[in-house]
């Protein structure tokens, strides 16, 4: 009787229907994520495709399973008897609210998965949409943030989005660096200017090495000393950097370096020269053809000419043509790009011989080796010519050169 008579009560029935209601939404949410969820991992481990496995590993699913209480309540308090209505409203709202917040949290797995299927595919070697995913995360959050707190408060969504147009300016201001950041991702993605794997060099900022990855507000370079650069992706639109990009798609790296030769060792080949130059194989073509132009227009002179008048071969252009003779023939040197050895204007440091190719590979340990093998060869083949690097004097030859020599001491300490 006493069991009859509390539950007679209006709001023991109210207590009891809750209860009640919150023990199916326990159930319901049991079901689905210990069978649904469940079955669902099965049906994506045995399919073929891999976007389904991601999507699962994100927990899309989880996240909706998540909600399942809130739906439960929603569509339950209906039946709930001698609910008082003010009680029913704030009840249905927060069940609103947090159904609301459930799906925001799937919506951004379900962009996190459609970030890590995009990641997997050829395109995101050259383009990240991790800007775009970022800002479509903003965009869904703002909404539903606005949604959620209308729901709890029960007004209207366009009362708040009426307040926000009147704090816009106050908006603008705190998320200036995010609007900066949003036109600078969509200007790199749109122009081709950036992807990552790139190798770009920002001075201003310490970075030179490769993009590891291009975010909404920030863009990390990795370093060459392993070291990681963070770059508001704003200030690669508005500051000026260097991307190597086309070195690395055209197959060859430049080569410009220059030797500085001794004016002093320049000079005009004789006979016993040529005949021993002609026994580099390289040399012998262009010294053939060469003495043939130079006997020609020296015989259109006559005879008795003063040498002074007469063409002849130096040593200084003899050198530029078999450098020129070594790179044509070198096979790690790209042959379908430029590659030339030019002669500059001296300077007090010597006669620059600059030496411009490009190699074969762009990988940089072989391009060093490579650059280094053909200085080498021709600092080693100098002398052959009767050339030589100019080289300032260091502190050993001023002191060599100012030390009397020993014949010169023995002489002075003989007795008169």
């Amino acid at each position: 009787m006493n069991w009859e008579v509390w539950m007679s009560e209006p709001w023991a029935q109210c207590v009891a229907g809750l209860l009640v209601l919150s023990l199916v939404a326990l159930v319901a949410q049991f079901l689905v994520e210990r069978v649904l969820v469940r079955a669902v991992h099965v049906m994506t481990r045995r399919s073929v495709w891999e976007w389904d496995d991601i999507l699962f590993e994100q927990r899309v699913l989880h996240r909706l399973a998540q909600a399942t209480p809130s739906l439960v309540v929603q569509f339950g308090l209906r039946f709930v008897p001698a609910l008082p209505a003010g009680l029913e409203m704030v009840l249905l709202n927060v069940a609103l609210a947090t159904t609301g917040l459930f799906c925001l949290l799937a919506v951004s797995a379900l962009l996190n998965g459609v970030q890590e299927i995009y990641a997997r595919t050829e395109h995101a070697r050259t383009r990240s949409i991790k800007g775009f995913v970022q800002l479509a995360k903003i965009a869904v959050f703002t909404l539903g943030g606005i949604f959620i707190v209308s729901t709890l408060i029960d007004r209207s969504p366009l009362i708040l989005l009426s307040g926000l147009g009147a704090m816009s300016a106050v908006l603008l201001l705190v998320f200036k660096d995010t609007i900066l950041s949003l036109v600078a991702s969509v200007q790199l993605s749109t122009n081709d200017m950036l992807s990552v794997g790139d190798w770009i060099e920002m001075p201003q900022v310490g970075a030179d090495g490769s993009v590891v990855d291009i975010a909404l507000h920030t863009v990390k370079v990795q370093n060459w000393d392993m070291t990681i650069t963070t770059i508001p992706t704003w200030r690669l639109i508005s500051e000026s950097f260097r991307n190597w990009r086309g070195m690395q798609q055209s197959g060859g790296r430049r080569i410009k370096r220059t030797l500085r030769l001794d004016a002093g060792g320049v000079r005009f080949l004789d006979e016993a020269d040529l005949a021993r130059l002609r026994d580099i194989r390289l040399l012998a073509p262009y010294l053939d053809g060469k003495s043939e132009e130079l006997a020609r227009s020296n015989s259109a002179l006559g005879h008795a000419v003063p040498p002074a008048n007469l063409r002849r071969l130096t040593n200084i252009g003899t050198f530029r043509a078999y450098a020129q003779a070594y790179l044509d023939a070198h096979p790690d040197i790209h042959h379908d790009m430029t590659c030339m050895v030019r002669l500059q204007e001296p300077q007090p440091e010597g006669i620059p011989i600059e030496v411009y190719c490009f190699t074969a590979t762009t990988v940089w340990a072989q391009y060093e080796r490579i650059q280094g093998d053909v200085f080498d060869h021709l600092l080693a083949i100098l002398p052959e010519f009767g050339l030589s690097v100019y080289q300032s004097p260091s502190g050993n030859d001023l002191r060599a050169a100012l030390r009397p020599s020993s014949h010169a001491g023995t002489a002075s300490s003989r007795p008169a």
